[in-house]
């Protein structure tokens, strides 16, 4: 079976621009040997990197005379190629359009919040943010990491640069690997597109997600963010013409896991995968070594049926992976939102999103890639009151705690619409049980 290009999963108004075309990279794949098989010995591979328990990427002068060479090696269980997205557009800005006066959420003092209107309450359609903020649990928070892995983040952006999460174990412009972690003055993460370490946004799409998980609360300055003690670690993996690869996302989920993140943030994906498993068994092994959980969006495809009609990651069958569906300020499934009984876990708001764009500004943006980052943040939020819970635990506390919505439940497994303050009050009233499932 031929295999299509990655799909980028960006907005509603995201469309392809290229024509599409079966395209893979020519000097890497991933080899995965069996226990205790030993790489191949052969002058088509010129360098092998180990990624995780039996999992390799190897680099190579012909991918194709090496998937040929090695096809009936009895040391191996699959050798897999590196495929490129298809190319497209990434969505431009939204502009704003009021829909009458501005929502007040007493809980913050950032002035354009109000613009927010996933902080309603359940009721109104929103995730409860303002409600949870005003009646607090009074348990200390700590400090959550979140992985953007996207077009890269505006870190320096005035609502952000309070929120980005700093490699400690570096001295910044030194040009030295100060935690010999394979990456150079890695700051605020890394760039696996230039196969450098800064990840500054090279389109507003990360910047975006990246502000409506943490932009800074209580600032006075332009919005605030779901997760009060999150901070942002920046991967730049998305190209603007949204042609990643799967080498980089690989790349991506292990230095994030790696470096502490607690949650993942996955706005992109593909809809064909001719078998692939690298990407999944990267969601499985970081979720189980290291309790970090994926969020993904579902897809933007008109409805489409992802248990049937299946897409990447968000229909990988995984633990610790999250996939949402969009919402509007009305409450419905947005129209463009992929759907799924099986493969779709929640919804959240992704229509008319407002959030920071590069250089200081904001904007609206739609998406599932928006209702993921706003489910992200409140996977980060909970993570921070409970930081003992696995990702397999916090999985079942969205799900368990949401708000259902009549009719959701023929499109997605939970039949609701995640929300902040019930999923805390859930998790406090059910901790003790949560916690003795873990071990």
């Amino acid at each position: 079976m031929l295999r299509l290009p990655l799909l980028i999963l960006s907005s509603l108004l995201a469309i392809s621009a290229f024509a599409s075309e079966i395209r893979y990279d020519k000097t890497r794949a991933f080899i995965k040997l069996k226990e205790n098989g030993q790489m191949p010995q052969t002058h088509l591979i010129t360098k092998s990197t180990h990624l995780f328990g039996q999992n390799y990427l190897v680099r190579t002068s012909n991918v194709d005379e090496l998937q040929s060479e090695l096809k009936n090696n009895s040391q191996i269980i699959r050798i897999e190629k590196n495929y490129y997205a298809e190319k497209s557009k990434l969505p431009k800005i939204e502009q704003y359009k009021s829909t009458g006066p501005e929502l007040n959420f007493s809980a913050f003092n950032d002035p354009l919040v109000g613009k927010v209107w996933a902080f309603q309450d359940a009721t109104k359609n929103g995730i409860s943010i303002n409600k949870s903020y005003l009646a607090p649990l009074s348990l200390q928070k700590e400090e959550i990491i979140v992985a953007v892995v996207d077009t890269g983040v505006d870190y320096r952006h005035e609502d952000l640069k309070d929120s980005m999460w700093k490699n400690e174990g570096e001295i910044e412009g030194n040009n030295i690997d100060d935690d010999n972690n394979g990456y150079v003055d890695d700051i605020y993460g890394i760039d696996t597109l230039d196969n450098d370490t800064d990840p500054m946004a090279s389109h507003a799409h990360g910047t975006h997600v990246a502000g409506t998980i943490a932009a800074t609360q209580n600032n006075n300055v332009g919005i605030a963010g779901i997760a009060s003690n999150a901070k942002i670690m920046a991967i730049r993996t998305v190209p603007d013409s949204s042609d990643e690869t799967d080498a980089d996302i690989v790349e991506s989920f292990l230095y994030a896991a790696n470096h502490g993140a607690r949650v993942i943030n996955c706005s992109f994906g593909k809809k064909h995968n001719e078998g692939g498993m690298i990407v999944n068994d990267t969601i499985d092994h970081i979720g189980s070594q290291f309790g970090t959980l994926v969020v993904a969006a579902a897809g933007n495809d008109y409805k489409r049926d992802i248990d049937t009609s299946l897409v990447y990651p968000a229909s990988f069958q995984s633990n610790h992976l999250l996939v949402v569906a969009s919402t509007t300020k009305r409450g419905r499934l947005s129209s463009f939102s992929n759907v799924g009984k099986k493969n779709v876990d929640v919804a959240a708001p992704g229509s008319g999103v407002y959030s920071t764009t590069p250089g200081n500004s904001y904007g609206n943006m739609s998406g599932t890639s928006m209702a993921s980052p706003t489910t992200a943040g409140v996977v980060a939020d909970i993570l921070s009151h409970f930081p003992e819970l696995n990702s397999e635990s916090v999985k079942k506390v969205l799900m368990e705690s949401v708000t259902k919505v009549r009719g959701f439940d023929k499109y997605m497994a939970s039949g609701g619409r995640v929300d902040l303050y019930k999923a805390l009050r859930y998790t406090l009233e059910n901790y003790n049980e949560l916690i003795s499932s873990q071990k």
